[in-house]
């Protein structure tokens, strides 16, 4: 396990304010905040893509980069099939014979009828569920995603939220950022609020909507907190 990831002292640039925090295995944590407020930096120095100015990142394990995924907004599609996508991400992991694992990840996201077609010419919804695949297909414990429905109508946004509750009954620890309210309240079970690069609250998600602990907080939940 490599879980827990501890951040020490975390800063970027006048980005981040200097933080500290644990984050173990188990309940999902959410990252909200408003557009702007530093959850996708946050992220990116959470999950090793950004290195941090001041302070450290380390994880309990050795080589936590083999045992968490990340997926985007607008996640990268390959010039390739689906199934090619996920195949070539089994590879590059290093797993040899990688159809089946490919086209096991693929249905469990929906897209096994969509195996053979190129990758770009799908939804926005359905690229984002290859994305998923592909991460699903690495098995990873810690799974970071950045706003992966910001982009999408309420039926796409559906159908990736129940992929990511299912990654969740497997048993991989879900790190999410978004500011969407219901969504935060619908998959989150503990709640960063990030406002201006500083970490002003934490919280159970219950508890963080029902009795927020900070006033910007309980702005922001109100809608009365202006977007940075």
């Amino acid at each position: 396990m490599i879980l827990p990831l501890r951040l020490e002292g975390v800063a970027f640039r006048d980005i981040i304010a200097p933080l500290s925090l644990e984050i173990g295995a188990g309940p999902s944590t959410i990252l909200l905040g408003a557009n702007g407020a530093g959850k996708s930096v946050l992220m990116r120095l959470m999950h090793g893509l950004l290195f941090p100015t001041q302070g450290k990142v380390s994880w309990k394990g050795e080589n936590a980069s083999r045992h968490q995924a990340m997926v985007f907004q607008r996640p990268v599609m390959l010039r390739r099939s689906a199934l090619a996508n996920v195949v070539y991400a089994l590879e590059v992991a290093g797993v040899a014979d990688a159809d089946r694992p490919a086209l096991e990840a693929l249905k469990e996201v929906g897209l096994a009828h969509l195996a053979h077609r190129p990758a770009r010419v799908l939804s926005g919804g359905e690229q984002q569920r290859l994305a998923l695949a592909r991460a699903w297909a690495l098995h990873p414990q810690v799974l970071f995603l950045d706003e992966p429905t910001a982009s999408l109508d309420p039926s796409a946004t559906r159908e990736i939220e129940a992929v990511i509750r299912a990654f969740d009954a497997a048993g991989t620890k879900i790190i999410m950022a978004t500011h969407n309210l219901g969504q935060a309240r619908r998959l989150g079970d503990e709640v960063l609020f990030i406002h201006q690069g500083r970490l002003v609250e934490r919280a159970p998600v219950e508890r963080f909507f029902t009795q927020p602990g900070s006033a910007e907080a309980a702005a922001f939940i109100k809608g009365e907190l202006p977007w940075v």
